[in-house]
């Protein structure tokens, strides 16, 4: 079949967050199952860099816009971009100024990128028409309503990778949308008197995915639904709602060739992991001890993320002996909260600020716990490269963590199954109890590593969710 993704980001060109990742490996992973499949993305300035070689496919008008289709080839996947340049050559983030206002056009912006989707399976490349257009997130919502607009010529398919972020904007804009008036009504997009581009992509959707099974039944209810709970509960009575979990790029995220390590390692030679955490011990200005347990976040610091919960239970894990190292930036409160313990014990914690790419290989592959305390996480990656890394993910039971993590209880350890800790309650007390089970089970090193060896065993790679997409296309 022919696929064509249609979203905001690519890794490891334009990344703010899990959608860059997906969209990163999912097509090759794809195409290695013998789909033909491209992406369409806006041509912001890194994506554009990152495709040098893309050529001129076809000049457009699209809704008061002149544009340029673009084609080129990234890492082996054909890569269409959209070049309108007063809209999508900005640099920084794709979404909002340096002052982190969203950009007041974003409406127009996006709403293009679903309408070049769409043309797509009209035949937009005269050379390549998808069977299967495949929307990711709010910013590619509308691509699933011009399609219904324009007769379904192909099946469309629309993953939420976070439901939080909905795309809302007020319904002046609607004439510039170039949308059936009657689109904008309870049964269509319309959400609270404003244009959800969310919305769009889950009504007007052939079918809707999750990144994980778990997500997709807890945003059927009220506490994770962001007030479509009621389509989302329709749409899987009607058999249209499904999670399919996200994977781990094995060229990039393996403790066997990741070149970011300071030493490479395997399940079947842990041993070698320890000098790993001694460099991130030095690195951090920490204490270098290995027979103490070092417990990481890698995150953005937002309180979905749950890690007011970690800077409440702080005292007790460092009073236990432990260290903490996290690298991360977001909400301030959170942040100045994180940087003042640092300074209060500045040789059991460790902060680095911001976000860098290496650097989280590096706190990955030499901690020894890896902590994950959200509130709701419609996949989440972190825990899956701690898994594939031998590094414990210590999780609250909520979407992708509670499909991916087992807890290391007496029953679960006799089965052959623990690879981490997981709380049920978003508490402080939950997450404490938690930690002091992870210290229980790392007094004692041989089962600390029979843990560690049933984590990295675990397969969660890019190729099971390429066959189950491919099953969900060949349905439609």
């Amino acid at each position: 079949m022919q696929v064509l993704h249609v979203c905001s980001e690519l890794f490891p060109l334009l990344k703010t967050g899990g959608l860059a990742d997906v969209v990163g490996a999912l097509p090759a992973a794809q195409i290695a199952e013998g789909d033909d499949v491209r992406v369409l993305l806006p041509a912001f300035p890194d994506l554009r860099k990152g495709v040098p070689d893309s050529r001129v496919v076809k000049e457009f008008d699209a809704l008061s816009r002149h544009g340029v289709l673009l084609y080129g080839r990234f890492n082996g996947v054909g890569i269409y971009l959209i070049d309108i340049p007063d809209l999508y050559d900005r640099h920084g983030s794709p979404y909002h100024d340096q002052d982190q206002f969203a950009y007041m056009d974003n409406y127009l912006r996006f709403a293009i990128l679903g309408w070049v989707g769409a043309e797509m399976a009209s035949g937009l490349d005269p050379a390549w028409r998808p069977d299967i257009v495949h929307a990711h997130d709010w910013h590619a919502g509308l691509t699933c309503a011009y399609l219904a607009a324009k007769g379904r010529p192909a099946k469309s398919v629309f993953t939420v990778h976070n439901l939080a972020y909905q795309g809302l904007f007020s319904a002046r804009h609607l004439p510039e949308l170039a949308l059936p008036d009657d689109f904008f009504q309870t049964y269509g997009f319309e959400f609270y008197g404003q244009i959800s581009y969310m919305k769009a992509g889950l009504f007007y959707a052939d079918h809707v995915t999750t990144v994980s099974p778990t997500y997709a039944r807890e945003i059927t209810q009220p506490a994770y639904g962001y007030g479509m709970e009621g389509l989302l509960t329709s749409l899987q009575t009607q058999g249209r709602l499904s999670g399919i979990l996200n994977g781990v790029d094995d060229a990039i995220w393996n403790p066997t060739h990741d070149a970011m390590l300071a030493t490479r390692y395997n399940r079947d030679v842990l041993e070698a992991k320890v000098n790993n955490k001694r460099h991130l011990q030095t690195a951090m200005g920490l204490t270098v001890d290995e027979k103490v347990p070092l417990f990481a976040v890698v995150s953005r610091l937002t309180s979905q993320k749950g890690l007011d919960l970690v800077l409440e239970v702080l005292p007790d894990l460092l009073e236990q002996g432990g260290q903490l190292t996290l690298l991360g930036a977001g909400d301030a409160t959170l942040q100045q909260g994180f940087l003042a313990a640092a300074a209060e014990y500045p040789s059991q914690v460790g902060v680095q600020l911001g976000y860098h790419e290496a650097f989280s290989h590096r706190i990955i592959g030499g901690a020894d716990v890896l902590m994950v305390p959200s509130r709701f996480e419609p996949c989440g990656l972190t825990q899956l490269y701690a898994l594939k890394y031998g590094t414990l993910p210590l999780v609250r039971r909520t979407g992708g963590l509670a499909d991916t993590v087992t807890d290391s209880s007496l029953e679960n350890l006799s089965d052959g199954v623990a690879s981490g800790f997981v709380f049920e309650d978003a508490t402080a007390a939950g997450l404490q109890r938690a930690i002091r089970r992870a210290f229980v089970l790392w007094s004692r090193p041989s089962l600390w590593r029979y843990v560690q060896r049933q984590a990295m065993g675990l397969d969660f790679s890019w190729r099971v969710a390429a066959k189950a997409y491919q099953s969900l296309y060949q349905r439609l």
